[in-house]
């Protein structure tokens, strides 16, 4: 059994017509006719969604003669325009439409750098491409997020489903403030029908029939010779709940984008960060963000752990990557201990703590050529493949003095392997990502490093523009590999250079604050509860009306209406007849039944038929 609705008043032209009696009655019950016919109010209302209209050759109508005419009209055309527009923006289809052009325009967000995230990889883009780079600028595709374009989809999707959910939810109401329409003139031409005789009064049947449909949780109510009852308003609140969960979700995420900070901090064991804005080594945020909505906490690393696979295929692949941390929140709180895992990160009010790299950090110690030491620290080291081969550079910048006594600043190449094959056995590239046999390859230079200018230097790269490089007595290159503890002296009385025992390692850590993300959690599982009401529950309505025939049996009538096709609307009105059967039985009718008729059909079992 199948049941139609278009959730307007149907066409009584579309039915040829009747003398408004009822089909001749019977013990059994009548399924599946036709739903078309003159509905009225009963079959109005069972969606809140605005009803389309075409749209007509002018809105101003006639237009009289004169400038007052002329000005009347245009006043009524540009209304008429405007209104025109406001429906069609606010019409499910352009919803639907600027939400896929919303996905659509996220796209190149994801497969172009942006500059928002990677200011270095946008411009190796157009350096790469110079055909395509100046294109992707003007449209605004190194920065999607922030363009003109996909900030005009966002907001018009907004408007569009406020102007979409602010009347729908009016008017949801009302029907929730308002009683079930009456029954229609013509139960029988409902999509699931039942009548059948009985000896009962038309008002013991209709109280039956409210009792049973309240226990149902149908709201009901009698109306002049029959029960109106309705059911599956869950299905309307669901629709509503579904597009209350997009603007929330769409709220949160420009309130994050508006809002949000996110900064990176390299820290060496035994080493600390403060939650200032000076402290990261690089810092992002949103257009309104200010640093006084930074969360003030600090953090000591005291250990990194990273453990590896010894064999297989797998050999080398981490198997425990975590930096154990004491933290204090606030400038007087309680130190506490933590351990931060990938995945796992620490969470201070609204900031989250990631752990997103790791490395070595070779403890070096710097002597001039009288001994002194002028540089003793642990220099963390970039790495450059799965393995930890690491490279960077140590500077030296203050304190240092040459053999003739005049102020030089030092500057050393460094290449580091947490495992080393073997001399003569290939490059220098790691073989385990462990400190199983670490080595340390050096070059030297002496001269200026560039930093007195004030411009700023990556840490792990040397300019040499102002800078020579050590030579040995042979007038090559120097050059040195050390293992842990030894030392390569520099030419000339120049100092020297050791490679202490002491291996630290470094972690990575990103701290993000974005605020909102809890609400657009919450806006996604609002939107799939409100989605799977809109879609399983099923708006309808029953009726049973009662009364008597010419013969003075009564006669009853039960009929449902549903807003869309459901085979469980026959199913549901045959439960519900069979209770009301229950307190009014079928007549015996033998006389009217034919010859060949068997025992009676009860009204259950009759609904489920085809």
């Amino acid at each position: 059994m199948s049941t139609t609705d278009t959730g307007n008043t149907r066409d009584s032209a579309a039915m040829p017509e009747d003398d408004g009696a009822p089909d001749p009655v019977s013990p059994k019950r009548h399924i599946g006719v036709s739903a078309d016919g003159e509905l009225g109010e009963a079959g109005s209302q069972l969606s809140t969604a605005p009803v389309e209209t075409a749209m007509p050759g002018s809105f101003g109508g006639r237009r009289k003669p004169g400038a007052a005419g002329w000005i009347a009209w245009t006043g009524r055309e540009v209304t008429g325009w405007v209104r025109w527009f406001w429906r069609q923006l606010t019409s499910m289809r352009v919803a639907l439409i600027l939400l896929f052009l919303l996905s659509l325009g996220a796209i190149p967000g994801s497969l172009i750098p942006q500059s928002g995230t990677d200011a270095a990889k946008v411009q190796d883009f157009k350096d790469a491409h110079s055909l395509l780079g100046p294109v992707y600028e003007r449209l605004g595709l190194f920065h999607v997020y922030s363009s003109v374009w996909f900030s005009a989809i966002y907001i018009l999707l907004f408007v569009s489903l406020i102007g979409c959910i602010v009347p729908r939810t009016w008017q949801f109401v009302g029907q929730l403030r308002g009683r079930p329409p009456g029954a229609p003139k013509r139960l029988n031409r409902l999509p699931a029908y039942a009548t059948w005789r009985t000896d009962a009064e038309p008002e013991q049947v209709r109280e039956a029939a409210l009792r049973v449909l309240k226990q149902k949780r149908f709201r009901a109510h009698v109306e002049k010779d029959a029960v109106a009852a309705e059911k599956g308003y869950l299905r309307e609140t669901g629709n509503l709940l579904f597009h209350i969960a997009l603007i929330v979700m769409l709220v949160a995420f420009a309130w994050g984008q508006l809002f949000k900070s996110e900064g990176n901090k390299l820290i060496v064991e035994g080493d600390g960060f403060s939650n200032t804005l000076l402290s990261y080594d690089d810092f992002k945020s949103g257009n309104l963000f200010s640093t006084d909505d930074l969360t003030p906490f600090s953090f000591d690393l005291k250990k990194f752990t990273g453990t590896y696979e010894r064999t297989g295929p797998n050999k080398g692949t981490p198997r425990t990557y975590q930096a154990a941390v004491d933290y204090s929140v606030g400038a007087y709180g309680k130190e506490k201990k933590t351990v931060v895992k990938v995945n796992e990160p620490l969470v201070i009010g609204d900031s989250k703590v990631y752990l997103t790299a790791h490395g070595y950090a070779p403890t070096v110690t710097v002597r001039d050529g009288k001994g002194k030491v002028v540089f003793h620290d642990a220099v963390p080291l970039l790495p450059l493949d799965s393995n930890v081969t690491s490279q960077g550079a140590i500077k030296v910048m203050d304190g240092y003095k040459n053999a003739r006594g005049a102020g030089e600043q030092l500057g050393f190449s460094a290449f580091f392997v947490p495992t080393f094959a073997g001399a003569g056995k290939g490059d220098m590239f790691s073989q385990f990502p462990a400190l199983d046999y670490p080595v340390l390859a050096l070059s030297g230079y002496h001269g200026s490093l560039g930093v007195d200018a004030g411009l700023p230097q990556n840490v792990y790269q040397l300019d040499t523009a102002n800078m020579k490089q050590f030579k040995d007595a042979k007038g090559d290159i120097l050059k040195k590999r050390l293992r842990p503890g030894e030392t390569m002296t520099l030419p000339n009385g120049a100092g020297s250079i050791t490679f202490d025992k002491d291996i630290k390692e470094w972690a990575n850590f990103q701290v993000t604050q974005q605020p909102g993300s809890d609400w657009a959690l919450a806006g996604a599982f609002a939107a799939i509860f409100g989605l799977a009401g809109s879609l399983f529950i099923q708006r309808r309505r029953v009726w049973v009306r009662a009364t008597t025939g010419a013969d003075g049996v009564t006669v009853v009538e039960m009929a449902g209406l549903g807003r869309s096709e459901s085979a469980k609307l026959p199913e549901e009105l045959g439960d519900l007849a069979a209770l009301v059967h229950a307190t009014a039985p079928t007549k015996p009718d033998d006389d009217a039944a034919p010859a060949d008729a068997e025992t009676p059909v009860s009204a259950a079992e009759g609904a489920e038929k085809q």
